[in-house]
């Protein structure tokens, strides 16, 4: 008995010997085409063709209003080296890095804290999982304008807390020392992401290796050091690489707590909190000077490159 086959879909030898291919290929590739279509036309028209543009307006000085002027390297020169006439980009630049060195680390670790947590319970997880994500699916207007509140020197939470075990209470958003390490708790509150992949990580490590340490006499905290942590290794790796490149470019947070009550947009006292895409907006929409703007953009996405690749090079990714 043949084998049954579509005629649509022969292969026929075309001259030379080179096969063609039937009407039904075609249509399949028509019907892929159509499908990849809506994603294609994204890219270009909302990320390649934007991206190209600000390339472009980064070698310009252009206002929004009236035409580019052509000015070469000159933005990159001056944002680099010129003092007077940029004086707070290397000050952003600063407080962009303290916000990461403090923000990243302290992320991970809460969210490894609450997958350890979540993976033990055996009952009421999925709860504890829902109120744990919510603050990544609040809006940022409604976090800022609640940690205002809680930071608030004389009515906030987090000082009335203070009072009751006896430390005095802080003015944290007005104090420069102390503004990075707040923005940088906010940022650990808002940890659900890394909580879920860690959560995934743990219940991909098999039991037998936990029931083997168990076995050899391992302790709890011999077990995590031993075992569970190295095992996590990839997933700490994935989540510090994006972690990183989600601090340098850290905005919606800073510019809603700095924005309240009206107040103008600065970074807070003494551009403590003057990250370095807060001052990428500032130029863009605040001083007319879109071309610098750009500038900046492409100066962030050459440093996050060169830190994504450090990061690939020395630190370790493989379970252990």
């Amino acid at each position: 008995m043949a084998a049954p086959a579509l005629a649509d879909e022969r292969v026929a030898a075309g001259p030379g010997g080179r096969a063609r291919r039937g009407p039904g290929r075609r249509r399949d590739h028509l019907v892929g085409a159509l499908l990849v279509a809506p994603a294609l036309v994204y890219f270009l028209v909302f990320l390649l063709y934007p991206a190209l543009s600000a390339l472009y307006y980064s070698f310009t000085d252009w206002n929004l209003r009236s035409d580019a002027n052509w000015v070469g390297l000159a933005n990159y020169a001056d944002l680099l080296f010129d003092d007077v006439k940029y004086p707070h980009f290397w000050t952003s630049v600063r407080v962009t890095l303290q916000y990461t060195l403090i923000a990243v680390p302290l992320t991970l670790v809460a969210a490894l804290a609450q997958a350890l947590l979540l993976n033990a319970i055996r009952r009421g997880a999925n709860l504890f999982r829902l109120l744990l994500f919510l603050p990544v699916v609040t809006a940022e207007a409604a976090v800022g304008a609640i940690w205002r509140w809680l930071y608030d020197p004389q009515y906030g939470l987090i000082n009335t807390l203070l009072g009751l075990v006896g430390i005095p209470g802080q003015n944290w958003l007005n104090t420069p020392e102390l503004v990075i390490p707040a923005l940088a708790f906010i940022a650990a509150w808002q940890c659900g992401i890394s909580m879920i992949i860690y959560l995934a990580g743990l219940k991909g490590i098999p039991g037998t290796i936990q029931e083997a340490a168990v076995i050899d006499g391992a302790g709890p905290w011999q077990r995590f050091w031993r075992v569970t942590f190295p095992m996590l290794r990839p997933t700490t790796f994935y989540l510090l690489v994006t972690g990183v490149i989600a601090a340098l470019q850290v905005f919606g947070l800073v510019y809603v707590i700095f924005s309240g009550n009206g107040r103008s947009v600065t970074g807070g006292p003494e551009q403590s909190g003057l990250t370095y895409v807060l001052h990428l907006y500032l130029f863009a929409f605040r001083y007319d000077a879109m071309g610098a703007a750009c500038a900046m953009s492409f100066i962030l996405l050459v440093f996050i490159v060169i830190v994504t690749a450090l990061q690939f090079r020395f630190v370790r990714q493989e379970a252990s």
